[in-house]
């Protein structure tokens, strides 16, 4: 069990060393900007959807186009849409749902005209300056998928427990992948801000209702060869709920997903990775084993206080000290990358609180024992 511990509590380790102390990648010219199509899935957005639209339209230029799928809207998000020039493809299915299912919409709908470059941006995530165009081109001169930073952020005058999950946000999207970025490894791709060719989204199964379809996409091309890039100098953010029900059903389907992933992706994809000697897909594989960072710290935290009873108990020493020595190493992780990336986020005093952070997670993992979550659930937005 320990030793099983040791791979992702070592592999967090070392990407938070190599995104604070390694080398910047040095990122390649790129002269010609592709012709692009964002595709923007959306349900029920009609709230917020004007602000995003307004910001992806200002990056468009030439032959570009945003394309809008109402994927089973009840409210007035196409209205809004259409009204903002942007082009849009209702879609209604009582029993297929989820974002998949929307994209695979949008890209039949692209067919007829098919752009260089896809990127997908969520109907709730708004763009910082000259997004589409860095990913866009990173994915053009490359040929493969390319991720863009994406952060989320706790709204206004938050509680320390909503900064902490920002805080562990920014470990997940920003530290890890660029760790492994800065030796030219690849990263999971995160749902928005993602660039692909035409025919790498056209060739992919997208029409699934899985949870964290993103993860999933990722893994496929990864196998393809085409294991996607990141571009952390391209940004897009969005916020998390204000509301606990909104915030909760978001924690559960992202964490419930990954977990899943973790057990029927991971094992075949370390086999594979192996077996072929592809070293990108071995990353892949070791990025995906690292589960959410409550539960890591969860994990390893159990083993500590269990090893410390047998060793006071039955006198053995051997897996105390190895459980401390991993105890350490995940408290070095997190240090290492609150000094280097967190300060803006949460105080020391206010990360020192994580205990009660991931305490109050418990739940929500055994859930994943007893009831997990398989089916798609949009997160409820502040404005419902």
């Amino acid at each position: 069990m320990l030793l099983l511990l040791a791979v992702p509590v070592l592999v967090l380790l070392a990407q938070v060393l190599l995104a604070r102390f390694a080398p910047p990648s040095v990122a390649a010219a790129v002269e010609r900007r592709p012709r692009i199509a964002v595709l923007m899935p959306a349900h029920n957005e009609a709230n917020g959807i004007a602000e995003v639209i307004a910001g992806v339209k200002a990056q468009l230029v030439g032959d570009d186009r945003l394309i809008v799928v109402a994927d089973n809207c009840s409210d007035d998000t196409a209205a809004i849409a259409r009204g903002l020039g942007a082009e849009v493809s209702e879609r209604f299915h009582n029993e297929l749902r989820g974002k998949g299912y929307a994209l695979d919409h949008g890209i039949r709908h692209l067919a007829e005209d098919p752009p260089e470059v896809v990127i997908i941006v969520d109907a709730d995530c708004l763009l910082g300056s000259g997004a589409l165009d860095r990913i866009a081109r990173v994915a053009q001169h490359s040929g493969r998928p390319v991720q863009a930073l994406y952060l989320m952020h706790a709204p206004e005058g938050a509680r320390p427990m909503r900064k902490i999950a920002e805080f562990a946000w920014v470990v997940k999207n920003l530290v890890r992948p660029l760790g492994f970025q800065r030796i030219g490894m690849p990263c999971q791709l995160m749902g928005t801000g993602m660039a692909f060719s035409w025919l790498q989204l056209r060739n992919s199964e997208l029409a699934t209702g899985h949870i964290v379809e993103d993860m999933k996409l990722g893994v496929d091309l990864a196998k393809m060869d085409q294991a996607p890039l990141f571009c952390p100098d391209a940004m897009v953010y969005s916020h998390f709920p204000s509301s606990e029900a909104g915030a909760q059903t978001q924690r559960t389907r992202w964490e419930h997903g990954h977990l899943s992933v973790i057990l029927n992706q991971v094992p075949a994809l370390l086999f594979s990775a192996i077996r072929s000697g592809n070293t990108a897909l071995a990353a892949m594989a070791l990025d995906l084993c690292i589960p959410p960072l409550a539960l890591l710290v969860m994990l390893v935290g159990s083993s500590w206080v269990l090893t410390l009873l047998i060793w006071l108990g039955l006198g053995l020493t051997a897996p105390f000290t190895f459980a401390s020595v991993l105890l350490l190493a995940i408290l070095a992780a997190i240090l290492l990358a609150w000094s280097g990336f967190g300060r803006s986020v949460l105080t020391l005093g206010e990360l020192l609180t994580a205990v009660s952070y991931v305490a109050k997670k418990l739940p929500l993992y055994l859930k994943f024992i007893v009831n997990r979550q398989v089916e798609w659930v949009r997160s409820k937005r502040d404005s419902e």
